[in-house]
């Protein structure tokens, strides 16, 4: 199988020479002097990655040069998206491929990089990035662990490294406008949110199925526990399930909670902070019920509300609901009202991508902010531990520990599977 990828690898660079990495929609506006480029290479070839690519590419100062992964079917489909992408635009340049993203983080061209893989792999390459000189856009959820976000937090200050957590949401000017509504007091004073994000996660229990030649499972698994190979993981018709199982992600519950949870953070202003208790259901197999109490009073509730994902926020004025497929109020002109010249206004991105690449260039903070996307994954992953344990957890926001919880607090981190470690200083 190593032959084989290194066969492929091989192909995969010879047939990639000579595409082009340059959109060239900017020629009718003059051409982008090399050094004011920001240069991206993607960590994870996966679904994800296609948007976040084009994206990117229609970015007036970027380019997409380079692309990582140990699955060499997506490895084949990364040069064959940068062909379909600037093809029309002419040939000029070369896009690179590897296996190791090592080999891609020694590229001197490389500003930022794409950490797109599944969760139990961001950390890892996103420090190394960091350390690295590279800016990192890092998908959500941001960390496997608490702990590993909180590293992740400390190595981008300490590098002064910019890092966009992958919760777009921010940058849709619906979801500002429900979070300035309620900052700004629209709905009354906030008594309790409901939020719909799907299951939490469960172990990883599927049978073994051989695996396939063009995929490097050792190296998929990375710092995850050892187990065989099993296709619902790694293969889909769109996103594998891989993120089903604790072992590699966090359930739909942190897939999408790291939308939502999210936009109830940036709603109460709790971007520094986060829930004080955790109670989930007694029923061992609840999949909906925990209640999240911030320290002010307001409850938080993991609710099937009959809408889809989204939040419902209950004030003492009113309702709102919020999806990417809705805004309804129950006061039906909120949602068009102009706000008020002594409103507090929130954070304006237009294009979370745009605004990664901006705030790396200039030294200043995305509106996704490392803070933000580790507060935003701790709740998820408390929320996890509150369904696996189902007994009440307080938490304490300033100290990022668990209040007289041993098992709890040996659950802030994880063990890594040797070779694999964090290194982050």
């Amino acid at each position: 199988m190593k032959n084989n990828r290194r066969k492929f690898l091989k192909q995969t660079v010879a047939s990639v020479a000579g595409v082009s990495i340059i959109p060239h929609h900017v020629l009718g506006k003059g051409n982008i002097a090399p050094s004011d480029r920001f240069n991206v290479g993607i960590i994870g070839t996966g679904a994800q990655s296609n948007g976040l690519v084009k994206r990117i590419s229609r970015i007036h100062q970027a380019r997409v040069i380079a692309g990582c992964d140990i699955h060499q079917k997506r490895l084949l489909r990364f040069t064959q998206l940068i062909e379909e992408q600037y093809e029309k635009y002419g040939v000029k340049g070369k896009a690179e491929v590897h296996e190791d993203y090592q080999k891609l983080l020694e590229n001197p061209d490389i500003d930022g990089v794409v950490v797109s893989t599944p969760d139990h792999w961001h950390a890892i390459p996103a420090i190394d990035a960091m350390k690295a000189g590279k800016h990192v856009y890092c998908e959500k959820p941001m960390s496997h662990t608490i702990n590993e976000g909180r590293m992740m937090e400390k190595v981008a200050r300490k590098y002064n490294r910019v890092l966009q957590t992958g919760s777009m949401q921010r940058s849709r000017a619906d979801f500002r406008k429900a979070c300035e509504l309620v900052r700004n007091g629209y709905l009354g004073k906030i008594e309790k949110v409901w939020v719909e994000v799907g299951n939490p996660s469960a172990p990883c229990d599927l049978p073994y199925e051989p695996t396939p030649e063009y995929l490097n499972w050792e190296r998929w698994l990375g710092p995850a526990p050892l187990r065989s190979y099993h296709k619902i993981i790694v293969e889909a018709d769109w996103f594998p399930n891989w993120r089903w199982y604790r072992e590699y992600g966090g359930g739909i519950l942190s897939d999408w909670g790291a939308h939502m949870f999210d936009i109830v953070q940036w709603a109460l202003g709790m971007d520094h902070s986060g829930p004080v208790k955790y109670e989930a259901p007694i029923e061992p197999t609840a999949s909906r019920g925990l209640k999240m109490h911030y320290e002010n009073g307001i409850q938080v509730e993991h609710l099937n509300f009959g809408r889809g994902f989204g939040v419902r926020f209950f004030g003492s004025e009113g309702t709102m609901d919020i999806s990417r497929g809705y805004f309804e109020t129950s006061d039906k002109e909120l949602v068009a009202i102009e706000l008020k010249s002594t409103d507090e206004r929130l954070y304006v991105s237009e294009s979370h991508e745009t605004d990664w690449i901006t705030a790396s260039k200039n030294g200043s903070k995305p509106i996704c902010d490392v803070e933000i996307g580790h507060r935003t994954a701790t709740i998820c992953h408390i929320a996890n531990l509150a369904y696996e344990f189902r007994r009440p957890l307080q938490w304490d926001p300033a100290k990022e520990e668990f209040i007289d919880d041993f098992e709890a607090n040996l659950r802030r981190g994880k063990q890594y599977r040797k070779p694999y470690n964090l290194n982050p200083f």
